[in-house]
């Protein structure tokens, strides 16, 4: 089996699911280093290029069922010529290698009026119809998932305008799925009903419009906003207008946009009746996009994913998607084991290494503002297990002698975590620490600005500190 884009945000994730579910699996990429490092050891990485129809060829050799889950928006105003060519092609080889089905997954819409973006959506799937090869093509709706394009701008939107004004178009009426969902269904297409091509579309529980979602994930996140309905601002100006508000993702975001004022609903319900799916809400499918969120990061090793990564590192921490993150390291010569119990023993009466009035004058602003300040303390002096109070921290992750994790509970116009990492490296080990910010609205944005000097200034005086203190207690046991 064959997953074409499996780089990509859908292609990656139907790849774990499948893998886990046992399925042998061969992985096209135009960049393999990109995929190595996140592939399971059961999947095979084939270098190929839609466009180069001698790379499909091989790379569909012995496949019985291809997923199709390529797509040229970032390439500019001739996407569209583009993904007809790579369609051909896929379709063409396709057919020469005996495959038995394409699975293709377009976009929602109907109407005379469609954007480019739908029209080249449902024009790749009639050419893969017309290639011969069996081929079923799901059309989804707006897709809600942490790191999902749709969801990165509406969470961008709403974040950033504490007063949002509202076109017509963003009650336009939608059914936005759950990417948990749409990988569901794709998955799920493996062992079809019938054998003939067929288009099925899919949408979530509800029916909302894009103001709606707005609103949603404004009540999610606790987020006041002023929403201020206009009769004017096309779609076209309105994605001009994105490109201010969020740049990062004007370049495609526009195409988005622009498709907005297409009603992209359900109208024929063969999915539902064919597949065994059942589909969350909107509101539901945006706090499950928070939460996986929360999940990927807790489980990030930070150390791994500066290398891996092209990280925009700047003044005042690197972006990964809307959270800020601020890494430091520091090389001790000691084994992990010798350093990781100063680590476990912070906070309480131990202190933080470095500037204690100033974590205490935290801990008692924090009480003014009816937070839980840092009286708390520690359940006990030297050991740590998730869930324990270490004075407005909570302990969300630890591996004794590796990491620890640990949640921000004082009163934040967002969320924050700090966390430790201890790798071992012989007779020395690198210590790492972690400063982690989920800012909510501007209020957010400026408070870890405004404090990011103070954060670095305490935060790397105390890595140095723990460093100084394992080495300290070292030579004196050693006396």
């Amino acid at each position: 089996m064959l997953i074409a884009g499996a780089s990509g945000y859908i292609g990656g994730r139907l790849l774990r699911r499948l893998a886990q579910e046992g399925v042998r699996v061969r992985c096209l990429t135009r960049e393999p280093s990109s995929l190595r490092h996140r592939i399971p050891a059961t999947a095979e990485i084939c270098r190929g290029d839609a466009l180069d129809i001698q790379s499909l060829r091989l790379a569909l050799e012995e496949v019985h069922t291809a997923y199709y889950l390529v797509h040229s928006m970032a390439a500019g105003a001739q996407f569209r010529e583009i993904d007809r060519q790579a369609a051909e092609n896929f379709g063409r080889a396709a057919l020469e290698r005996g495959v038995r089905r394409i699975i293709y997954l377009g976009g929602l819409g109907s109407g005379r009026d469609l954007s480019t973006h739908l029209e080249s959506r449902h024009e790749v799937g009639r050419v893969l119809r017309a290639s011969g090869v069996v081929t079923l093509e799901f059309r989804a709706s707006i897709i809600l998932g942490s790191d999902s394009l749709s969801f990165e701008m509406l969470r961008t939107l709403v974040d950033r305008l504490p007063v949002m004004i509202t076109p017509r178009w963003t009650r336009t009426l939608a059914q936005p799925i759950a990417v948990e969902d749409v990988v569901s269904y794709l998955a799920a297409a493996l062992d079809p009903k019938g054998t003939d091509s067929a288009v099925f579309e899919i949408g979530g529980a509800d029916t909302v419009s894009y103001l709606d979602l707005m609103r949603s994930y404004a009540s999610i996140r606790r987020l006041r906003r002023l929403i201020v309905p206009v009769p004017f601002l096309t779609p076209r100006l309105s994605s001009l207008w994105l490109g201010l508000v969020t740049p990062v993702y004007a370049s495609v975001g526009r195409h988005l946009i622009e498709g907005v004022r297409n009603e992209t609903v359900v109208t024929n319900d063969d999915a539902l009746r064919t597949f065994p799916v059942e589909p969350m809400t909107a509101a539901a499918a945006i706090q499950r996009a928070l939460t996986n969120e929360d999940l990927e990061f807790s489980e990030t090793r930070w150390s791994d994913a500066y290398r891996v990564r092209d990280v925009e590192k700047k003044w005042g921490g690197a972006r990964f998607g809307q959270r800020i993150v601020d890494s430091r390291t520091i090389v001790v010569n000691l084994p992990a084991g010798k350093v990781f119990p100063l680590v476990e023993a912070v906070g309480g009466d131990t202190g933080w290494y470095y500037g204690n009035w100033l974590w205490r004058l935290r801990g008692f602003l924090d009480l003014l503002v009816g937070g839980v300040g840092s009286r708390r303390g520690r359940r006990h002096p030297l050991k740590l297990t998730p869930g324990d109070t270490v004075d407005f921290w909570r302990v969300e992750q630890i591996e004794t002698g590796r990491r620890l994790r640990l949640r921000a509970e004082m009163r934040l116009p967002g969320r924050a975590w700090l966390e430790f990492e201890v790798e071992p490296g012989g007779p020395r080990c690198t210590l790492r620490q972690t400063a982690e910010f989920d800012p909510v609205g501007w209020a957010g944005q400026l408070y870890w600005y405004a404090l990011f000097p103070v954060h670095g200034l305490i935060f790397r005086k105390m890595l140095h500190k723990i460093a100084r203190a394992a080495v300290g207690r070292t030579q004196a046991s050693s006396r």
